[in-house]
This record gives C-alpha cells, structure tokens and sequence, in this order.
C-alpha cells in the first residue's frame, strides 16, 4: 500500500494523507496518518499534489526535440510553414522515433500522463508518422497514454489520396480525424467539413479540426461545425483546435452557446499572439477549454519543452488572470477539461480514481500555476516515473522525496 502524507490538494488548504493500492485511490484521509508495517510513504511535506496533467494537443511526429539545432524560418503564414516542412522534413529524418520519444519521456518527467498528438498523414509521408508514434506509444504503454488524431496538414480536398490515407490511418493507430482551416487553406470549407464528419460518423472516430482562421471567416467556420456536430449527432466527440475566430467580439457569445448546445469543445495552445479564448466566459457558457503544446522544436519554431503546467501559466497569463479562483480555471485546461475532451473518464484526484499524482514544490495549485515550480515527483498507477524533473521510467521506485 502507498500512502502519499502532508499533500496539499487542489481546493483544500490543509494536508491530507492521499492512500493507494494496486494503481488506485483508495482513502483520502485528513491530516498525516500513520501507516501498517510495510507500506511504501511519500512524505510531500506541505507541497501540492495535481492529478495527471492531460496535454489536448501535440504533434510529436513533427518534433527534432534531442536532436540537433535546426533553425525554423521567418514566416506568417500556416501555408508557407507547411511547404517549408514538406521540402525538408525527410532530410531531417522526420517522422523520427528517437525524437518523438525524447519528447514523451520530457512530457513524463513533467507530468503529463495523457496525450493526444495530431500526426501528419498526406501522400508524401503516408503512414509512416501513424506507425512510429503508434510504436513510441507502445514503448511507453503504461506510463503515458498517447491517442493519435489522423492529420491532414497538406490539405484534404485540394490534396488528392488523403482522405483514403485518413481512413487506413485509423485502422493504424490514429481514433480521431482531423482537419485544416476548410476555407483559408483547403478553400472548400463544406467539401472539407463534410468529409471530415463523414468519415467520422462512419468509423466512430472523433473529430479535432485546426482551426487558424480568424475574423468572420474563422467564425463562420465555427458556426458550421457546430451546425454539422448537431446533424451528425456527435456532440462530446468534436474539438476545435487553436479557434481563433472566438476572439471576433461580435460573434463570441453566441458562438460560445452553440458551442455548448452542440457539444464542442476547444483546444488552445497560447501560441505566440495568436488569440486565445476567454477562460471565464467558457466556463459560464458551459464550454470545455482544453490546453495543449501544439509544436515543439520543429520545422515551424524552436520553442517548447512539453510542460502543461507552464502551458496553464501562459493560458492564465494570456488571459490576465490573477485571482486563484482563474488561475485554477487554467489549471482546469490541462487537467479535467483536457481529461474530458479526449473521453478520459478515469482522471483526477478522487477515491477510486487513477494514483497518477504529481508533486510540485507550491503551496496551493494557484501558486503552482503561477509560479511554474519543478515536478519533485510524478507517479503513474502509484509508481514513480520521473523525479526531480528527470525520467525514470516504470521502475523508479518509491523512495523519500528529498
């Protein structure tokens, strides 16, 4: 038996004594309590306790992360960095198996224990980004759970044989379809759309589209795949990635109450200064805001390191929130919204639930969303997998934190 003593718990101000056995909670006990002869202690000593971070949105097939310094270009546009990486992604060795799993173990080491990464499938590339990620997920079953999300980067409509790739993609590995920017990259926003969710609907996938387009158009969009999530009765299954078009203030409230009839949730990175949606008005308007990475040390930019609790930061900070009650919110995007948008029902820090806890060196989990503080410790199942922001795999042990 683990017991996890002197946690401090999002919502709770005083320790508690959290107590698992074969992988579950199964006490969450006031106060320090002593344990029987032989059980495994983890002393937190006053530090707070999250549940496992949850990332909605990656792409860890693209990713150079552990190897080599490439420079990204300059460049606006999505089209233009999507022609740069079908130039010379195969020069880069890319889709690489090492690369994608230097990344997991990063993810791991800061507490991410589920992921869903948009893999790269168009008739240059194939398969191929499907099948190394299915095996990167494979190598690391059990301590970290990786969904894939069939992804047209190079176009749908406009690129002739990917929607046929799409389809053998979820007999390889992937569960949900993905699309991009109907109008502003495909230029068929119905053909694209309609596609997609046909696809969907007749292999019982999930749908998250990326979403860039902005203003009226990327907002239109929005109101179509809403309409469409309706008509094909798939509400709870269908994201909206990146979403930029909610920050058009004419159309964000009533967006956000179709979004909430209709089930669609949405999925933001705060990348750069590309717009990101209102963390309170999604919560009063019942609307799951999830957060991801989106790219990391790729052929698009060289940022990011994989850490969900720095994404809550900067999804707060982009936000200007300040009070705990919004960093929490944040908090909630890589955590319990993120859980539910990927269809996680086992997630969070509840008897019965999942010992997937990560120690952080906070007071409170407003702080640790502030502050961004190292993992001390991650556990997956009630093992230790990471320690002191470094992977140690399934075998770490449960030794006193230092």
């Amino acid at each position: 038996m683990l017991r996890v003593t002197n946690a401090v718990l999002p919502g709770r101000t005083e320790p508690v004594t959290v107590v698992a056995e074969d992988g579950r909670i199964t006490a969450i006990q006031e106060g320090p309590v002593a344990g029987a002869p032989g059980d495994e202690v983890i002393d937190a000593a006053g530090r707070t306790v999250l549940p496992g971070l949850v990332n909605a949105h990656a792409h860890i097939d693209k990713t150079l992360y552990g190897g080599p310094w490439v420079s990204a270009p300059q460049v606006e546009t999505v089209a233009e960095r999507v022609a740069h990486e079908r130039r010379h992604r195969d020069a880069h060795g890319l889709p690489s198996r090492e690369y994608a799993s230097a990344l997991v173990e990063a993810m791991v080491a800061a507490g991410t224990t589920h992921l869903r990464t948009h893999t790269d499938v168009d008739p240059g590339v194939g398969l191929r980004g499907i099948e190394a990620v299915a095996e990167v997920a494979r190598r690391y079953r059990g301590v970290i759970d990786i969904e894939q999300v069939a992804f047209p980067q190079g176009g749908l409509v406009t690129n002739p044989g990917t929607l046929s790739l799409l389809r053998d993609a979820v007999g390889a590995g992937a569960s949900v379809i993905g699309g991009l920017d109907p109008a502003g990259f495909d230029d068929a926003p119905n053909a694209h759309l309609e596609a997609v969710f046909d696809l969907a609907a007749s292999t019982g996938t999930g749908i998250d589209i990326h979403l860039h387009d902005g203003g009226s158009l990327g907002a239109w969009e929005m109101g179509l795949i809403a309409r469409m999530t309706r008509e094909y009765d798939l509400g709870g299954r269908v994201a909206v990635s990146h979403a930029f078009g909610i920050a058009h203030p004419p159309t964000q409230t009533r967006l956000l109450e179709q979004f909430a009839e209709a089930g669609v949730a949405l999925v933001n990175a705060a990348v750069y200064d590309a717009p990101v949606p209102p963390l309170r008005a999604c919560a009063e308007h019942g609307v799951l805001l999830a957060g991801g990475t989106d790219g990391i040390n790729d052929l698009w930019g060289p940022f990011g390191d994989g850490d969900m609790l720095r994404r809550a930061m900067l999804i707060a900070y982009r936000n200007s929130s300040r009070c705990d009650d919004e960093l929490l919110l944040a908090l909630d995007t890589v955590t319990t919204n993120a859980a539910r948008v990927l269809g996680i029902g086992d997630h969070g820090l509840r008897v019965g639930g999942p010992a997937d806890l990560v120690v952080v060196n906070a007071r409170s989990a407003a702080e640790a969303v502030a502050k961004v503080p190292g993992r001390d410790l991650v556990l997956r199942s009630g093992t230790v997998v990471a320690r002191d922001g470094v992977f140690v795999g399934a075998e770490g042990g449960n030794a006193p934190l230092r």
